[in-house]
């Protein structure tokens, strides 16, 4: 693994800090280094100038001291003293918590008052012994805790949150960690710039996606968290976050009825508007699609039941009419009787499996395909960034300009979509064309 992995960087930015120590490197590498074997004081960060090449280990980080712009200067700060929550037991916990979980203030650790400790800094110099703040240096399964200042109380537990940040739950939607380099390890580009590639994922057109830094993020429904790469050649890619071991935060039990646009509607109707029956969700016949139920585990794709997955404004389902793609449910909406939604909770029809494909010129085409023929992603319909356009939902009302799904409102040859590389305007869509004659 880089050594830098484990440092978070910020461009422009002194700290002013009086513990530190100068050397003379080569590289951010080489300091980092310096920073690891650091014997003068428990090293938190690093300065490295890149014109003079020097680099200054520094006691304290940016959360500690003033920070202030600097041109030529980049700063590391060690990852694990920026967080404040806890991964398994704690023993890496290097928080500043000093506070036990009934509120009773820590007792340092160097001190012997008013409890002598079994565990000092001098004895365990690797456990983070610093101040008074709570820590794990005995690998207690209730994780960190702390001597007491009350001397009725030699020690007590500390209220630290698991950090649920550093996996995923779902397709990482709500993923907020910092992991900030791609699967492959290339780095990722900060969200803020654009260079080496331009691209629409701006903070004031996203604002509730936490665009921060350079983390991975995923604020267009796509597999999993990803990010725009430092790589000229290589345009984006998927990050490699680990899936959380625990459930999925509970957002509410799941709706028998409709209620806003239904994306929690967890009923059993299975028909649509129309009358047609449903498609399975895990099959692909008679229509290929991508809502896989295992690649998207928290959209409740069970069975053929009409479902929301891509914020559709009701839900909806594949048919299991060949020339029909798809179409809404008629859900009862939550202010009708419990008898009245019982009734209308008709059993699933089971169904056979084809393919995600448009017919004709694929006008009528509604999937989620978001790719094009030369793999760029789409460019959101309504957004004028990179591409300033003039095919918006507002002026195509009836062609389905939903999120940066492949389209085809002007009837051309096939669906395609603008695209967030500024070199290239428009292409056509990675998709094929239906085999009207297709068995099964």
């Amino acid at each position: 693994a880089d050594i830098l992995d484990s440092y978070l960087r910020t461009d422009g930015v002194w700290t002013f800090t009086r513990n530190k120590q100068f050397y003379k490197t080569n590289n951010e590498k080489e300091c980092a280094g310096k920073c690891e074997a650091e014997r003068n004081f428990t090293c938190r960060a690093f300065l490295f100038t890149r014109k003079k090449l020097q680099c200054l280990t520094l006691a304290e980080n940016a959360k500690m001291t003033v920070s202030f712009s600097s041109t030529d200067t980049v700063l590391y700060e060690k990852i694990i003293y920026l967080m404040q929550c806890k991964k398994g037991i704690g023993t890496d916990y290097r928080g500043t918590e000093d506070r036990t979980q009934r509120g009773i203030p820590c007792q340092k650790w160097a001190e012997k008052i008013p409890h002598r400790p079994n565990y000092t800094p001098e004895k365990y110099p690797k456990a983070g012994l610093e101040e008074n703040y709570c820590r794990n240096p005995d690998a207690d399964e209730r994780g960190p805790w702390c001597y007491t200042t009350d001397p009725a109380t030699r020690f007590d537990y500390c209220a630290i949150p698991e950090c649920e940040d550093q996996c995923m739950h779902c397709n990482g939607e709500d993923y907020h960690g910092e992991v900030s380099r791609t699967e492959s390890g290339l780095e990722c580009q900060r969200w803020d710039v654009q260079e080496p590639h331009m691209h629409g994922f701006i903070l004031k057109h996203y604002p509730d996606k936490d665009l921060k830094m350079n983390y991975c993020r995923n604020p267009d429904g796509e597999l999993r968290p990803w990010c725009f790469t430092t790589n000229p050649k290589k345009r984006w890619e998927y990050c490699n976050i680990p899936r959380c071991n625990t459930p999925p935060p509970v957002s509410g039990l799941g709706s028998q009825c409709l209620s806003e646009k239904g994306e929690d509607y967890r009923g059993r109707i299975a028909t649509t508007e129309s009358g047609n029956a449903c498609q399975h969700w895990n099959t692909q016949f008679p229509h290929k699609h991508g809502w896989i139920p295992d690649r998207y585990p928290c959209k409740g794709l069970e069975e053929n039941y009409c479902r929301n997955p891509d914020g559709e404004k009701k839900p909806w389902c594949y048919t299991t009419n060949s020339s029909i793609r798809w179409e809404y449910c008629t859900i009862p909406p939550c202010d009708r009787t419990e008898q009245e939604i019982a009734g209308m909770n008709n059993v699933p029809v089971q169904v056979p499996l084809t393919e995600e494909c448009y017919r004709g010129k694929g006008q009528s085409y509604r999937g989620t395909t978001s790719v094009t023929v030369s793999g760029r992603k789409c460019q959101a319909w309504s957004s004028m960034f990179p591409h300033t356009h003039i095919k918006t939902p507002d002026r195509f009302p009836d062609a389905d300009l939903r999120d940066n799904y492949c389209r085809n409102p002007d009837g051309d040859s096939s669906p395609w979509c603008f695209t967030t590389d500024p070199n290239t305007i428009w292409e056509y869509c990675n998709l094929k064309r239906c085999d009207d004659h297709t068995q099964e």
